[in-house]
């Protein structure tokens, strides 16, 4: 069938996946919302981790766990007196730039996310199992 490539259409909102010419696969995605766009052009996937957690984005939390402050960039939030970071579930990530990846997480059917490509959960599962590291990505507008 030939060799696996990835191909995301952002004004479509769609990834699809292919063997040689053959589209095998195609899913919904949401990406980068406005400030923080997902980038555009030609990569390859260089990193792929199941149990992925943002380093950057998610929760402060007590020491029970419930939430102090949502939705932190800790570049930019302070941390509040005795929280500590809850870093956001990215499971079956993988690396195609910089900070960007594809990974499970929440499709509310536009741009949502900080610049990452998010899948619904069965698929982001089956693009992980049947992608090699070095997989060509090309992202498009």
């Amino acid at each position: 069938m030939g060799s696996p490539r990835i191909q995301i259409r952002l004004s479509e909102q769609k990834v699809r996946y292919y063997r040689g010419d053959q589209l095998v696969g195609e899913s919904p995605m949401s990406s980068g919302r406005e400030g923080f766009q997902t980038v555009t052009g030609r990569f390859a996937v260089c990193e792929k981790d199941i149990d992925h957690e943002s380093s950057l984005y998610g929760d402060y939390v007590d020491a029970d766990g419930n939430v102090l402050k949502g939705d932190v960039d800790v570049r930019k939030d302070p941390r509040p007196a005795g929280a500590r970071f809850d870093g956001a579930d990215m499971r079956h990530f993988m690396r195609i730039t910089g900070a960007t990846g594809m990974h499970t997480g929440y499709l509310p059917g536009f741009p949502a996310s900080h610049g990452c490509i998010r899948l619904p959960a069965r698929m982001a599962e089956i693009f992980f199992r049947e992608t090699p590291i070095g997989t060509p990505v090309e992202i498009l507008p």
